[in-house]
């Protein structure tokens, strides 16, 4: 006889802060963990790009090169490169045990708002204030991109990369889907500047952050609107937005110092958490466990379920 299955535990949300990062570069500008989420990357208004493990409150190395203010930043897969953008115009290539610059890519006109690398880590995809998103190939020595998409009206404020497909959000309220298979453009218009934009998990949908307070969760195919959620402060900022690790919740930034999480499905404003005074300025959502990371003026907090059991001491 078969036994039925145990259900599933529910999906949990962090609530409590474990620990606290003094990250020491200025204004924290974006956090990103690394691709398994051992690691993650903080980036500086002094140019600088720190490598932590913020689960032990380490940091590990500070990497040096950008001419102004560090904006963002991705691990490759195998975790021995890095990328980074910034506000001198570059994306720079790096290698992660050295801490030195491989490669800067130079090209486009104005500060580099985001930046991704591909599955692969062959190429690297990154958005401009310049209304271009550029693709730079890490292993030629051209210092042109091998490909520009040119078709934002403003401003591109995030990029995400799945194995096929770049989806960018701009300044112009619309997201873009490029599906690389394909050759195909697909444009959905939100209206209101764009800050942040996702992909879930599961690939079939894609979620986009406004300045008019709203998140918006897109029907990746048709461009249906599934869900809204609002409750928070985003008016004036480039906030992020993350979905968790199981698609259950919807999170963003504010501009109120919290950070806010909704029901997926429902849409109702399930947790709200209180960072700190100043706005939140950027967010990561561990690939596989309930735990985020918040960065807020010079620091990053890291969150994590009731249930988490911190080793050792724990500064918070």
């Amino acid at each position: 006889m078969a036994f039925p299955r145990p259900r599933p535990a529910r999906p949990e949300l962090p609530r409590r802060r474990v620990r606290t990062l003094e990250c020491g570069q200025g204004a924290v500008r974006a956090v990103r963990f690394n691709a398994d989420g051992n690691y993650c990357l903080t980036c500086g208004s002094d140019k600088s790009l720190k490598l932590w493990n913020p689960h032990k409150g380490t940091a590990l190395r500070t990497y040096q090169g950008h001419g102004y203010e560090v904006l963002d930043a991705a691990g490759s897969f195998d975790n021995s490169q890095l990328c980074s953008c910034g506000a001198d115009k570059t994306v720079a290539l790096w290698d992660v045990a050295t801490g030195q610059v491989v490669r800067k890519y130079r090209g486009h006109a104005g500060k580099v708002n985001c930046v991704q690398f591909n599955e692969e880590a062959t190429l690297i995809v990154s958005g401009s204030i310049d209304s271009t998103v550029r693709c730079w190939d890490c292993r030629s020595r051209r210092p042109d991109p091998v490909q520009v998409l040119d078709e934002a009206k403003d401003g591109v404020s995030s990029v995400k990369v799945s194995d096929h497909e770049i989806l960018s959000g701009s300044v112009d309220g619309r997201v873009r889907r490029y599906d690389l298979r394909a050759g195909q453009l697909y444009s959905d218009y939100i209206g209101s500047p764009i800050t942040s934009v996702c992909f879930s998990k599961d690939g079939q949908c894609a979620l986009a952050a406004s300045l008019d307070s709203t998140l918006r969760l897109l029907d990746k195919e048709t461009g249906e609107l599934l869900g809204e959620y609002t409750g928070h402060r985003s008016t004036a900022y480039r906030l992020d937005c993350v979905l968790s690790e199981q698609d259950t919740h919807v999170g963003s930034a504010s501009e109120d110092g919290n950070v806010y999480f909704w029901d997926l499905v429902e849409g109702s404003l399930v947790l709200s958490l209180a960072v700190g005074r100043g706005v939140v300025q950027s967010l990561a959502f561990h690939p596989a466990l309930p735990c985020l990371l918040a960065a807020t003026e010079g620091r990053v907090q890291l969150w994590r379920e009731e249930t988490f059991q911190p080793e050792g001491d724990v500064a918070t």
